[in-house]
């Protein structure tokens, strides 16, 4: 596997060294484990929302031409509005409608590109299509037969980049149902085909439970 940094041509101290750095950031933002069930409820709440991206996908904007991307579960638009602010034009994806109208209020005020979709992706609500993003990302939520789906809307040359909590017998909270959580080397394997640019799987600083990590490009 390329070193993620080589593999965009950086210099040294760039890439996932970087993670360090945002370690502090990244503590606090909300992942499945941590939010309650209620997610009308909970970005009801707005001012306790969290706005800051995730570290994983801010390495990958720095590194790639803005186009288009697709949030996946996109929650209130942590991800999305950071794509924007970059110049990315954005698909952001979510079942709850009070999400939506954070991401749709937010894009408005700043008038970013985005556009907010409420949709239960467990119901094929909405339809990924095919070749239609130069980036696809997923953090923290795990529906399986999307990834055929995700393989085919990614663009010829595209990323796709996610984390997803996986499997850990030995944390005492967060997912454990199958439904929710990967097997060691499941998301690997899922894009064994690609160009993997990283991956790992490992609990990271500020989370209790181990993720798997990856950036991947199509060839």
């Amino acid at each position: 596997m390329i070193p993620w940094g080589q593999a965009f041509g950086l210099p040294p101290g760039f890439g996932p060294a970087r993670r360090a750095d945002a370690a502090a950031a990244r503590k606090g933002c909300p992942t499945q484990s941590d939010m309650p069930r209620n997610w009308e409820e909970r970005y009801a709440q707005a001012d306790s929302l969290d706005f800051t991206p995730s570290p994983l996908l801010v390495e990958v904007a720095e590194m790639t031409k803005p186009g288009r991307a697709l949030d996946l579960a996109s929650g209130h638009g942590r991800n999305a509005s950071y794509l924007a602010r970059l110049g990315w034009s954005v698909v952001a994806v979510d079942a709850s409608r009070a999400a939506i109208q954070i991401v749709q209020g937010r894009s408005a005020a700043a008038q970013h590109s985005v556009e907010a979709c409420v949709a239960n992706l467990e119901s094929a609500e909405f339809a990924i299509e095919p070749s239609g993003y130069d980036l696809i990302c997923d953090f923290f939520y795990l529906q399986r037969n999307l990834f055929p789906q995700i393989r085919a809307g990614v663009r010829p040359g595209g990323i796709f980049v996610a984390e997803i909590h996986v499997r850990d017998d030995s944390a005492k909270d967060g997912p454990r149902s199958p439904g929710f959580v990967l097997e060691a080397g499941e998301l690997r394997r899922e894009f064994s085909a690609w160009k993997l640019l990283f991956y790992s799987e490992a609990v990271q600083p500020g989370n209790s439970r181990a993720t798997a990590r990856i950036i991947a490009r199509r060839a």
